[in-house]
């Protein structure tokens, strides 16, 4: 909501990014943007939802793909009285991976497929377009580009719009309309954030995980460190890829995303300097698996 304001009086007012402050000038007059101020700042703290890791994608991935593939021609539709017998079938195969693909999507674009692009050395790609977002309310964003990762399934979109599409041709034949369908009759489909959450909760609970300190923005903070701290990505080239900060004048932006009490360690304290801790996965592109590669 503070966000929300800030981008108000910054964009539509004209007051810009500084923080409110009284004018030494003029008594009684203030200058700045009034929802970044002192006293705004200081409510009550912001408690993030606990980013999602590569680990934690790896875990989802391998689950939802040896799911039993249900005998239904529609997309996870599950009988009520099955539901209820069996909670742990609350979704099948079909829908387990369109939750996947969300979940690849989500984290690698930072939360924010439209179509198959083929270059000309046959390389596959998807491109994302969204009409609007949060600082871009009439257009203007750069597109997505996503390319195949067939050393890491689990964070490979291609592989799963792939799967989603064989799923779809098998069930429909040639698949037209949205890949994210609202709720159409009895089938269970994505239709709101909240219907979102409780699958992706529920899928939390497959994997044995407490879903309890994740939520959307989960997907967001935890592209952001994959890219940090995987991809070695400079904050430079996130901050462009995520559309934050163009003028580069509010690193806190980026930062909140970085580190957060919520995160599930990375490193157990004994380990930091422990020259004989367990290697990193081996990178394909320079085939490293030291921790300061």
């Amino acid at each position: 909501m503070r966000a929300a304001m800030s981008h108000k009086f910054s964009r539509d007012y004209e007051l810009g990014t500084q923080e409110w402050q009284a004018n030494p000038l003029i008594s009684g007059r203030f200058y700045g943007n009034p929802s970044i101020s002192t006293v705004v700042r200081a409510g009550e703290v912001v408690t993030s939802a606990r980013a999602i890791d590569e680990p934690t994608m790896k875990k989802l991935w391998t689950y939802n793909t040896q799911f039993p593939v249900e005998a239904s021609t529609s997309y996870g539709s599950t009988s009520k009285k099955r539901r209820q017998e069996h909670p742990e079938d609350w979704a099948g195969h079909s829908f387990r991976m369109l939750l996947q693909l969300l979940y690849i999507v989500s984290m690698l674009c930072l939360l924010r497929m439209s179509r198959f692009e083929k270059l000309e050395n046959g390389v596959l790609r998807i491109r994302l377009d969204l009409p609007f977002r949060k600082t871009h309310q009439n257009g203007g964003i750069a597109p997505f580009y996503l390319y195949a990762n067939p050393d890491k399934p689990w964070m490979c979109p291609v592989k799963a719009f792939a799967i989603m599409w064989q799923l779809a041709v098998a069930n429909e034949g040639t698949p037209s309309g949205y890949i994210f369908r609202k709720k159409v009759g009895h089938v269970v489909h994505l239709q709101s954030t909240d219907s979102f959450m409780e699958y992706f909760r529920n899928n939390l609970l497959d994997i044995e995980i407490d879903p309890r300190p994740y939520g959307t923005h989960s997907f967001r903070r935890g592209g952001c460190q994959y890219l940090a701290m995987v991809l070695r990505w400079p904050f430079r080239n996130i901050c462009s890829w995520g559309g934050w900060a163009e003028n580069f004048d509010n690193p806190g932006t980026l930062f909140k995303y970085l580190l957060s009490w919520t995160d599930t360690p990375l490193l157990e304290r004994e380990d930091y300097l422990n020259p004989n801790r367990t290697v990193g996965d081996v990178c394909p592109a320079c085939n490293r698996s030291c921790h300061c590669s």
